[in-house]
């Protein structure tokens, strides 16, 4: 049996060689490669292109894919595996995707070949849950305004909430997805002594410190919104004009999500007409910010160039977690994270 994984500048061949070690040494014939860009705006370019025209908006280089009929398994993160991919690897059984989302792939193609998808749910939760809370703590205590204040030599001590510089502790705060950020975040904001509601109809389990409501009860009550919601067909736009409009006037919205979630215009505006207090957002539905965006001019939002996933930890974890779901697979375990409907495939090695 033979795997191909196919490192990128976040998670380069070296994670890949590390996270597969275990694959390795039990006789599984590992192969690492790495789709190489001159810079991370680079990568970012072909994973806009991807996110929005599918695995077909980019070709990988030959030197990737000379001899994909090798392989029983392919392993990425960003690289594309649109059809033509598939028909090449005849032999493909497996596609691990190292992340939650699988839009490089042609998962409805591979469906009909019989190839399983699996992605890694949760493989970043901690750094998306972690950065989330400092989002929030970034806009309510104006954090990264009287940061910027002060390196342009201002003692800043007036912003658009000084009326009302909240504390966290006793507000409440609503979580719009309750899989693994948001209850990773419902965690941490529970130590700040926040209560806690959310709305997810997919989840199912005991929701521990959370209060689970409808969304319109969720908008009316939270002092801050978060949201954790998986982009789909019908969440895009879960939150638009309507939503801001049932929103408290001293409420802030933070999103570490994904940008289709939210009605981009419609948050300007609630900003602009201060409708909302304030919002602190690290997803665009344009990346890179354009210079004459509409959110740079506004002074009551918090903006960071999609931070929220990039940490070290969760690029060097994400292989050792697609690895440990592998293992799994070979050796016939259920509860696999298959994604487009394909019975687990049996392995030998």
């Amino acid at each position: 049996m033979k795997l191909l994984a196919i490192g990128d500048l976040f998670i380069p061949a070296e994670y890949m060689t590390a996270g597969f070690k275990e694959l390795s040494d039990m006789g599984v014939g590992v192969v690492v490669r790495q789709w190489r860009h001159a810079a991370l705006l680079d990568l970012q370019k072909d994973n806009l292109a991807i996110e929005q025209g599918g695995p077909e908006a980019v070709t990988l280089p030959r030197e990737l894919t000379g001899d994909l009929e090798e392989y029983d398994i392919v392993v990425v993160q960003f690289p594309p595996i649109g059809k033509a991919f598939v028909d090449a690897a005849r032999n493909l059984k497996v596609i691990g995707v190292l992340r939650g989302g699988t839009e490089n792939v042609a998962c409805d193609y591979a469906a009909e070949r019989g190839i399983a998808v699996l992605n890694t749910p949760g493989r970043n939760a901690r750094a998306v849950a972690e950065f989330s809370v400092g989002m929030i703590l970034g806009e309510v205590r104006n954090i990264a305004r009287a940061h910027a204040a002060l390196k342009q030599t201002q003692w800043r001590k007036s912003f658009p909430n000084s009326e009302y510089i909240p504390e966290l502790n006793g507000k409440t705060v609503g979580l719009v997805g309750y899989g693994y950020v948001g209850f990773l975040t419902a965690g941490y904001l529970h130590a700040f002594g926040c209560s806690i509601v959310a709305y997810d109809p997919y989840f199912r389990g005991d929701p521990g410190p959370v209060r689970l409501v409808d969304l319109p009860t969720l908008l009316r009550d939270s002092d801050v919104i978060s949201i954790h919601a998986r982009l789909t067909d019908e969440s895009h736009h879960l939150i638009g004009e309507k939503e801001f409009a049932q929103m408290k006037s001293g409420a802030v919205l933070v999103n570490t999500a994904r940008s289709g979630l939210v009605d981009e215009q419609a948050l300007v505006k609630a900003l602009q007409e201060k409708r909302i207090k304030g919002a602190a957002i690290d997803v665009f539905d344009t990346e890179p910010l354009p210079p004459d965006h509409p959110l740079l001019q506004l002074d009551n939002v918090t903006l960071t160039p999609h931070l929220a996933g990039s940490t070290r930890d969760a690029f060097t974890g994400s292989p050792k977690l697609m690895c440990g779901h592998l293992i799994n697979l070979i050796n016939g375990k259920p509860n696999l994270p298959i994604v487009n409907g394909v019975p687990a495939p049996k392995l030998r090695i």
